[in-house]
């Protein structure tokens, strides 16, 4: 059976965490579909996984696996957990990875206990590949998600930091920064154009004026905000990087508002 599992952790490319992890899941079900989200959250940064999978896990198919391991917490008391929504299964640590994904979704959740599901020798820094890879694997064979534990009413959360409006303005922030250089802000596309009119973006003492439509609506080197495909407000630098350029990190504050004439 080739049910697809993705894989979505903070494992790098260096090291062979991943590899690992993915011959544990094959030496169970050789015919695995696997496909990779990223191995390159920052370590440990449970939020900035969170919110790769909420961009990812709508695009696939529906009985897809994610499996995360974002995971500070390994060998500790976090537990692992089994998350099943309407369309899909999470598999991972129980430290809120998954929350901002499956959010109003979820139908079970199971606490992985079942021993006999994950290799024989568990070690106590590596979950990734000792329970979550192959109860992953047992469960793209076809095992129900209500063998390989016990049912529990609770999982921990995270949140996106929530916006404020005030005084006719939108108070928001950096959540993600990309592979570009592009700055993702918490500011929905109903808010932003729940202003109405033309736009005005403030970071770091920088002005942007203008919704556009696309990166090359500015000359190049120029800062643009648009929405972004993730439908929040992004800040780039076309044929630039702005987090450079703005001298901008995660965390930062946006102020978006109407252009004062």
């Amino acid at each position: 059976m080739a049910r697809i599992i993705t894989l979505t952790t903070d494992f790098g490319l260096r090291d062979p965490y991943q590899g690992a992890m993915k011959g544990a899941i094959l030496s169970i079900n050789p015919e695995a579909g696997l496909i990779d989200i990223t191995h390159l959250i920052a370590p440990g940064n449970i939020l900035e996984g969170a919110f790769v999978l909420f961009e990812s896990c709508g695009f696939f198919p529906r009985g897809t696996i994610h499996l995360g391991v974002v995971d500070p917490g390994v060998g500790g008391e976090r537990r692992p957990i089994l998350l099943e929504t309407e369309d899909c299964i999470f598999v991972g640590p129980d430290n809120g990875l998954f929350s901002i994904a499956a959010k109003g979704k979820v139908r079970r959740v199971i606490h992985l206990t079942k021993k006999e599901y994950f290799r024989s020798e568990v070690s106590s820094t590596f979950h990734g590949r000792d329970i979550f890879g192959p109860v992953a694997a047992h469960l793209s064979l076809g095992a129900d998600p209500g063998v390989l534990g016990e049912e529990t009413g609770s999982f921990n959360e995270v949140e996106l930091p929530a916006t404020e409006k005030r005084g006719g303005a939108i108070y928001g922030a950096v959540i993600y920064i990309d592979s570009f250089g592009n700055l993702i802000t918490n500011i929905s596309k109903v808010d932003a154009l729940g202003l109405g009119g033309v736009l005005e973006a403030e970071i770091n003492g920088f002005s942007i004026s203008g919704l556009k439509r696309t990166y090359c609506d500015v000359k190049k080197g120029a800062p643009v905000m648009l929405i972004g495909s993730s439908d929040f407000l992004e800040i780039a630098v076309s044929s630039g990087r702005a987090s450079t350029e703005l001298k901008a990190k995660v965390g930062d504050k946006v102020l978006l508002r109407p252009l004062k004439r």
